[in-house]
C-alpha cells in the first residue's frame, strides 16, 4: 500500500506489470463494466420510463469505460513505454468521477420533473 502512495508509481513512464492479483481485479472490473452496459441498454430502450435517460446516460458511462479500460489493460500487457504508465488510470479514474457527478445531478432533476408531469397530466384532464 505504500507504494501506491508515491508519486514514482504513478509517474514512471516504465512501469511494473501488474501482479496476478490486481490483473485478474482490473478484468473482473472491465467485465462487470461490459455487463452493467448490457443491463442499463436494456432498461434505456423504454423511451416513455421517466429514468430512461439516465439509464442510456449509464449506459454509455459503462461501455465507454469498458473499451477504455480494455485500451489501458492492452497498453499495459504488452508494457508499451509510455501508454502503459500508471497515470493513465489516475486521469481514468477521475474522468469516471467527474462523470458519475454529472449523472447524479440529473438524477437529481427527477422529482422535480416527475412532479412537472402530474402537473400536466392534471391540466389534461380537463380539457376536451
Amino acid at each position: 500500500m505504500r507504494n501506491l502512495l508515491t508519486l514514482k508509481y504513478w509517474f514512471t513512464l516504465r512501469p511494473e506489470a501488474f501482479l496476478p492479483v490486481y490483473l485478474k481485479a482490473f478484468i473482473a472490473l472491465i467485465i462487470l463494466f461490459a455487463v452493467l452496459f448490457v443491463v442499463f441498454w436494456l432498461l434505456g430502450k423504454k423511451k416513455k420510463a421517466l429514468y430512461a435517460n439516465i439509464f442510456r446516460r449509464l449506459s454509455s458511462f459503462f461501455a465507454s469505460n469498458f473499451f477504455i479500460g480494455l485500451v489501458i489493460l492492452f497498453f499495459s500487457y504488452e508494457m508499451v513505454v509510455f501508454l502503459s504508465a500508471r497515470f493513465w488510470i489516475m486521469f481514468w479514474g477521475i474522468e469516471m468521477l467527474v462523470w458519475l457527478i454529472a449523472i447524479i445531478r440529473k438524477l437529481k432533476e427527477i422529482p422535480e420533473r416527475k412532479k412537472q408531469l402530474e402537473k400536466d397530466k392534471e391540466f389534461k384532464k380537463y380539457i376536451p
